[in-house]
């Protein structure tokens, strides 16, 4: 177990206890958690983490929770959320350095305004960089990792900087799990003002006419299957504006889940399980999960990754 006591002899930042994690969730789904801790700048994350891993006591790195469904239940353990006190952009001509913490829309906006081009693709993804590079976030044909150069991480109990191929980035992975990313640098190609903010525009009215921008989501809840696109898949199976509880497969971009207002972890589940049978039953692809789980039983959908 972990001591408060211990904790706040060289944590500076902020804790909470059975804090609930739905506030802190784009599903605005999900039980509390054990500890809440926001750490004021990279110093604390390190400590906080190296204590955490120390005393055996289980955490998860949390930014804008845009890619996470936590259980009704919670979590039993520890929940650090970067943005508080990591959410810093520096650009330095074609170098741009931005802490975990930092929204990537304020990203792309900055980039734009200093003409620097290469992650307008990003432009209205409601996540972190920390989870934007964990993932390998992308869209339109563009990852983050396109323009990489290195990622500074928590690894083995320091802070490391690893070059973008020591990361191992690949479709919506990479090798950064188990690692706590602290910052990620950029080199951006220059490129007209304002040719990017035409194309940020254009981006932002397609998503605003093609996803469910008006209900609470975690985006894309599935992998797009090499060749193929899931959203077509789960379409054709015959779920799209299927319900469970306060749960829909949405009817306007079929592999976003949309909260109506009451949904619950369970109904979430729900959906995902039928969407996988029927897709499975129809087209014989089995869909991977691209959106986390958190807090749930190792079982709750058979070969998939849940903390």
């Amino acid at each position: 177990m972990v001591s408060l006591e211990e904790i706040g002899g060289f944590f500076r930042g902020r804790v909470l206890l059975s804090e609930p994690l739905k506030g802190y969730t784009t599903f605005r789904i999900g039980g509390p958690v054990d500890v809440y801790l926001e750490p004021r700048d990279a110093e604390d994350t390190v400590r906080i983490v190296a204590y955490l891993r120390a005393n055996g006591f289980p955490f998860v790195i949390i930014g804008n929770g845009s890619n996470l469904l936590v259980s009704d239940e919670g979590f039993r353990g520890a929940a650090i959320n970067l943005e508080a006190g990591l959410e810093s952009v520096t650009i330095d001509g074609e170098k741009v350095s931005a802490d975990a913490g930092v929204r990537v829309t304020k990203l792309v906006d900055d980039c734009i305004q200093q003409g620097l081009g290469g992650l307008e693709m990003l432009a209205g993804i409601p996540g972190t960089v920390g989870g934007a590079v964990m993932m390998n976030a992308g869209a339109y044909g563009g990852t983050v990792s396109d323009y990489l150069v290195d990622v500074a991480a928590i690894k083995d109990g320091e802070l490391q900087t690893l070059v973008k191929e020591e990361c191992r980035f690949g479709y919506r992975t990479s090798g950064l799990s188990g690692m706590v990313i602290v910052r990620a640098l950029f080199n951006l190609p220059r490129r007209d003002r304002g040719e990017l903010l035409r194309i940020r525009r254009e981006l932002l009215l397609r998503r605003n006419e093609t996803q469910p921008i008006n209900y609470p989501n975690a985006g894309s809840v599935f992998k797009n299957p090499p060749g193929m696109r899931a959203a077509t898949l789960i379409e054709d199976a015959g779920m799209k504006g299927v319900q469970a509880g306060g749960a829909e497969v949405s009817e306007r971009h079929s592999n976003f889940i949309i909260n109506r207002g009451t949904a619950t972890a369970a109904d979430i589940i729900q959906l995902i399980k039928q969407v996988r049978e029927r897709v499975k039953a129809r087209s014989g692809v089995t869909l991977e999960l691209e959106v986390r789980l958190l807090g749930f039983r190792e079982d709750i959908l058979e070969g998939e990754e849940v903390r």
